[in-house]
Formats: structure tokens, sequence, C-alpha cells
């Protein structure tokens, strides 16, 4: 490394958080200031920093600091679009959360400047970067399935935490739950299977959590369960099964590619790979290691850290942007395919949506 990365952090939650304790895990980098306008948050990311960090109600002052050559935009998923017209503005490089925008609209918008600007735009997909689903995507790819035929992503998991000002709690805010959640699910299916989209089918629906909970006179309209099929260009067929009130689950998220010749499984936790071949009949498991200091820095099982790894590589060394403004856009409208088929109970052709 011949540069130092110095970040500055829109948006001081959970996941603002999460980048601060990764970053102090990188070597040339470091966190110069966060900006958010709530008290609490301000004072979690102070603590996360050790008290080493500038913080600011408003992120016009941390976009002024030509200090600060890096910027992490972590607000909620409606203020994309808003917070990126003024970050473009800057020469700063972006890593921006997932999902990309709320609307194809505005995701459309983000792809065309980012393709006129110079600075390297990243779309913050961590389920990429788990060692565990990173190990299962390189044997997917390396053909210990044989052909791929089918993929199932699956996760069964608590409910949507509380946010400041219960944004996640409506569709208008979130892009609604197949969006907001699983756009992480959706960018690795075309990462895994390597073909586009043609056609989603989903039926889900709002059946348990949040169904006693009102702000001010309105109840939440996001969905907690949803199965979704998808049939790519290369025949390859995917599902996603996502159950948000299923905390007794044995295994949070269960990933599963099947090939002609075998399959291959990512179960999370533990972070175990399992290799099943046909013939002969064999299956191994594989237990993948993230160290330790890794480990406790996040809540996604250490991906956050090599995520932030390679994005300092492209920053700084020009290396490839793994997860572009269009992988973004191409995630999010999955989702919002997703989200009309349950709404209209039909299937929903992706060329429907302009892709």
């Amino acid at each position: 490394m011949n540069e130092s990365l110095r970040f500055g952090i829109i948006g001081a939650g959970l996941m603002g958080v999460e980048h601060i304790q990764n970053i102090a895990l990188l070597e040339d980098a470091s966190v110069a200031a966060i900006a958010d306008p709530h008290p609490p948050s301000q004072e979690r990311a102070l603590a996360a920093a050790g008290g080493e960090l500038q913080v600011y109600d408003d992120y016009a002052p941390l976009l002024a600091d030509e200090s600060i050559n890096a910027v992490i935009i972590a607000t909620p998923n409606h203020t994309h679009a808003a917070v990126l017209r003024d970050v473009f503005e800057t020469d700063k490089h972006i890593l921006c959360e997932k999902p990309l925008c709320t609307t194809l609209d505005d995701c459309a918008w983000v792809v065309a400047e980012a393709a006129r600007r110079s600075q390297v735009f990243w779309v913050a997909m961590e389920y990429r970067y788990s060692p565990p689903v990173a190990r299962f995507v390189r044997e997917v790819q390396a053909g210990t399935a044989g052909r791929l035929r089918m993929l199932s992503i699956r996760e069964h998991r608590f409910p949507f935490l509380k946010k400041v000002g219960d944004w996640n709690r409506f569709n208008r805010n979130s892009g609604g739950t197949l969006v907001e959640k699983s756009c992480h699910h959706f960018d690795l299916m075309r990462h895994v299977v390597g073909a586009e989209p043609l056609r989603v089918f989903a039926t889900g629906g709002a059946d348990v959590n949040h169904l006693d909970e009102e702000y001010d006179g309105e109840q939440p309209d996001i969905i907690d369960n949803a199965l979704v099929v998808v049939d790519f260009e290369n025949g390859v067929r995917a599902v996603h099964d996502l159950c948000m009130f299923a905390e007794g689950s044995r295994h949070m998220q269960e990933l599963a590619a099947t090939g002609d010749t075998g399959k291959v499984e990512c179960l999370m936790p533990p972070g175990q790979v399992v290799l099943g071949r046909r013939i002969p009949r064999a299956v191994e498991t594989i237990d993948v290691a993230v160290p330790d200091d890794v480990l406790a820095a996040g809540y996604h099982h250490g991906a956050t850290y090599y995520e932030l790894r390679d994005f300092q590589r492209a920053a700084v060394e020009g290396a490839p942007v793994a997860v572009t403004a269009e992988d973004g856009m191409k995630a999010v409208a999955m989702g919002v395919a997703a989200q009309i088929s349950i709404a209209e109970q039909r299937v929903v052709l992706m060329s429907e949506l302009g892709l």
C-alpha cells in the first residue's frame, strides 16, 4: 500500500459501527470522522473508535474535509440516493451499503453517475465475503458439483431489529423486505450462477411479526416470510427461502448448490462447507476458519473485514471493483420483481423492469 485510506462514515448505526471496528483491523486505514444526527449513535461510534473520532451531526463538513479520501454510506435505505448526489460531487472513493437504493430509477441514476466518475464505487454486499460462503462459491465455480442445475439460499432468522425512527417497518423506506434483506441473496445468486435472471415468482406475507405494532397511527407493511423462485438464462433454477420468525433454527443460513455430479452446501453457523459426490457416493465436511479478531469485529462472520480489504485494494492499488453499481441495481431489481410477484400473484419477467 502506498496510500492510507482515511474514511468518513455517514450513518453510525449498527453497520456504521461494524465498519469502524473492521477498519481498525486494516493496515494503512483509519476512520477520521462520522456523521449522524442521533446522539446515542454518535456515542456508540465514539466508543467503538476509542474516542479518536471527529463527530458531526451533518455530513457536509465531513465531505469538505480534504484529508478524507473514502466515504462509507450506511444511512437508512431511502436516503442513499440523496446522500450519493452530494458525495459524488467529491473525488472520494465510495462504499455504499446495500441496498443500493429503494427504487430502480434511483439505482439507474447511480449506475450512470458511477460510470462517468473516476473514483471507486462499490456496493457493500457482505454476504459474498463471509469466508465459508466464499469457499462455497469457489467450490461451485470450480465444478465440484459438476454442471450447476439448482441453487437454494435459505435464511431463517430473528425479526428485523428496531432502527432509529422505525424506518425499516415500512416498504416506502426499506424498499420492502425482499429488497432490504434479500438483495444480498439475489446478488449471491447472480454471483454463483454466472448468468442473469429471466423470471421471478414469489409468494409471501406478513404472518407473525409486527402485527401489533403501530407508528403514528400506521401499521407496518413489511412481509416477514417468502419463497422466491428464479429462473436464469443458463437454465439454472434458484430458490430463496426467507423466514424472519425462526429464532429456533439450528442454522440461520443454509446454501445448497446441486449439479449433475454432486452437491455443495454451506451451513452458517457453524461455518462449514459440505462437499457431496454422487459416484462414488461420498461426503466431506470442511470447517472454514476465521480469525478470532475478525469474527469479533461484527455480525457477518468476518465478511465486513474481507470486503473492506478488497475495497481498499481497489481504491489504493486500482484492483477491480468486485461489486459494481450495476450489480447493486440488479440485486434490487430482483427484489422488486419478487415484491411485485407477491402483490400481483403472478410471474414477473425481468424484461418488464428493463433488464
